[in-house]
This record gives structure tokens, C-alpha cells and sequence, in this order.
């Protein structure tokens, strides 16, 4: 993993447990498998009997609204956090017996970043091949500069870096020790385009080495560059598959509404009986639900107004995300402690 906030501190043993990744009942190679995981905060369940299974190589999208319990979920399958419930496997070991051995096997990536502003690139990456304690760490750092494009900038400070450059940089601490999985937790956020875009090319070549990636976004091209996707919402899991997979498997029914004082109709739209989703695209609104009698009612007023165009459109990726969120409820926000995760 990359260094965490904080001054030096004692690796981990040197001792790794190796395992063979666990399969489907049709042989597939699993990187993440974990059943009924559970986290509680303040009584309240941040992950609630969650199930997921990631094979080997597979890039996958983590996504869901702050709060769902993305980054906790994350915390637990790379042995910072022990699950108060459930169990499973990463890389063939137990998340709960043998934790020590995923934190020396994962690349973990947070939120914020999390080297130190006050040393240079190298110094950094140094400092994380040391708590790996990796036998050629000059060697290790050297590549790790490489593969990142960093090596004309390794005497810059971290501090100094812009958005898109710390984040090469986390990310080639995140695979300085060889990790099998990486796990990455909104990487991208506050990153310029290009620099996700390239960020993006990087994680399909890691994929194409075989290294599993699970990455949480809330952005919707990036989800579309996954080979699956998982939609969290207060801690359980609201959908599993491909791109494709979900939306057909929403049977979600969407108007595209266009014209003039077209955004005048969002608030009254999404108050409609059987409109799950109301959103704007472009100079458009995306009305969507799964009863197609009932969004037809909604939009019957609408139909009186000449100006505007009405027509059928294929539901989108935020389509869905948006309708599933409209089922279900902020299991925070009845009473109680309202302390939340950060994602």
C-alpha cells in the first residue's frame, strides 16, 4: 500500500502468505470474494450484508452516492478495518485471519493524497519501498519511476506537484511492491481531464498484467471504461454487472424532453407518481421510470406545451444510478447519530 498520513513507523512481518485465488462454480479465478460483510457505526449498518466477487484482471467500478460505505467496504478488504460480520477472501486469504498478509499483496490508493509534500518523488517512493522492506528497493524506486513517467521529475517536492502529477505519484507508490490487487478509492477527483484519461490508460495496462483493480468514481465516462460495475447505496449493493447488464436489467423507460424553459419542468417532473429520475443532459431532460403508463401521465402537461420536443430515448448509465437511488433511503437520515464515512 502507499504510505499513510503520518511520520515513519515498523512495517508489517516480512513473512507473506501466499494463496491461490479462490474460483466460480464455473472456474473463474476470484480476486475479491466476500459474503455478508457488515460494518456498523453508531448502531447503524455502513455495510450491510454485502456480496462481491471480482475475478482475477478484472477492472471494476465501485460506485454510489458519498455516504454509501464505498471507502469502508474498501478498508475491510485490504485488512484496515475488521468486519464486524461476514466473511471472504482477497487473493485467496482470509480478510479477518490473515490481513497482515492482503496489506503486503494490495496497492491501496485514498482519497486524499497521502505522501509527504515536504520530500522530493524519489524521497517518497524511498520511503514506501522501505516499509515493504523490499530487498532491491533502489532498483524497485527506479522503476516504479519509470513506469510512471516520473523520472525527470524525481527530485521535485510532492508539494509542488500539481492534482494530475501526485496522482502518478500515489499510484506508482500504490505499485512500487508488485501488488496482485489495487484498490482505489476515487483516484481521479480534482484531476484535469487528460489526466484521467491518461490515469484511465494506465489501469487498463495494469489489468492486461493480470492485476485486479476495483476502483470507486462518480464519474460516468470512467464507469463506462470498467468491465463491471457495482452500485452501492447505505451500504448495499443495488446492482452487479456490465455496463449493459445494468441497464437492461433496470428496464428503465426514458423521454427526452428539449426546447425552450425546458428546466422550468425538473422540480415539478420528479414530484410525478411513477418518475423514478429527472435529469438534465446537455440542452435536455431525461425523464425515466419502469412504468411506462405512468411517466406518460406525468409528461401529458407537458405534451400541451408546442415548444418543447418529446421523444423516446435509450436509457443511460445515470439514468439507472439516479432511478436506483430513488429506491432506497439514507439509512442515516432517521434520527440518531447522523456520523457518517467518508464515501
Amino acid at each position: 500500500m502507499s504510505a499513510a498520513p503520518g511520520r515513519p513507523r515498523q512495517a508489517d512481518a516480512p513473512a507473506v502468505s501466499s494463496a491461490a485465488p479462490a474460483a466460480t462454480s464455473v472456474g473463474v479465478a476470484l480476486a475479491i470474494d466476500v459474503h455478508d460483510l457488515t460494518k456498523n457505526y453508531a448502531g447503524r449498518a455502513v455495510v450491510d450484508h454485502l456480496q462481491l466477487q471480482v475475478g482475477v484482471g478484472r477492472i471494476c467500478g465501485f460506485l454510489g452516492p458519498n455516504g454509501s460505505g464505498k471507502t469502508t467496504t474498501i478498508r475491510m478488504l485490504c485488512g484496515l478495518l475488521t468486519p464486524d460480520a461476514g466473511s471472504g477472501k482477497c487473493l485467496g486469504l482470509d480478510i479477518i485471519r490473515e490481513a497482515s498478509a492482503i496489506k503486503r499483496q494490495v496497492g491501496y490508493m485514498t482519497q486524499k493524497f497521502g505522501l509527504y509534500d515536504d520530500l522530493s518523488i524519489r524521497e517518497n517512493l524511498d520511503f514506501v519501498a522501505r516499509l515493504f522492506e523490499l530487498p532491491n528497493r533502489r532498483s524497485a524506486v527506479d522503476l516504479a519511476l519509470e513506469r510512471l513517467g516520473l523520472t525527470a521529475r524525481q527530485q521535485q517536492l510532492a508539494g509542488t506537484l500539481s492534482g494530475g502529477w501526485k496522482q502518478r505519484l500515489a499510484l506508482a507508490a500504490c505499485l512500487i511492491h508488485e501488488p496482485r490487487l489495487l484498490l482505489l478509492d476515487e483516484p481521479t477527483a480534482g484531476v484535469d481531464p487528460k489526466a484521467r484519461r491518461d490515469f484511465w490508460d494506465q489501469i487498463h495496462d495494469l489489468a492486461s498484467q493480470g492485476i485486479t483493480v476495483l476502483v470507486s468514481t462518480h464519474y460516468m465516462d470512467e464507469a463506462e471504461r470498467c468491465h463491471e460495475l457495482v452500485y452501492i447505496a447505505y451500504g448495499k449493493i443495488l446492482a452487479h454487472g456490465t455496463e449493459r447488464d445494468i441497464i437492461d436489467n433496470a428496464k428503465l423507460k426514458v423521454w427526452s424532453i428539449q426546447g425552450d424553459g425546458v428546466q422550468t419542468l425538473l422540480a415539478p417532473l420528479k414530484s410525478a407518481p411513477g418518475v423514478l429520475s429527472v435529469a438534465a443532459f446537455g440542452n435536455a431532460v431525461h425523464v425515466a421510470g419502469q412504468d411506462a403508463e405512468m411517466v406518460e401521465r406525468a409528461l401529458a402537461g407537458v405534451r400541451q406545451k408546442t415548444a418543447l420536443r418529446i421523444t423516446p430515448a435509450p436509457a443511460k448509465l445515470e439514468d439507472v444510478f439516479i432511478s436506483l437511488m430513488a429506491t432506497v433511503q439514507d439509512n442515516f437520515s432517521i434520527g440518531g447519530d447522523t456520523r457518517k464515512e467518508n464515501a
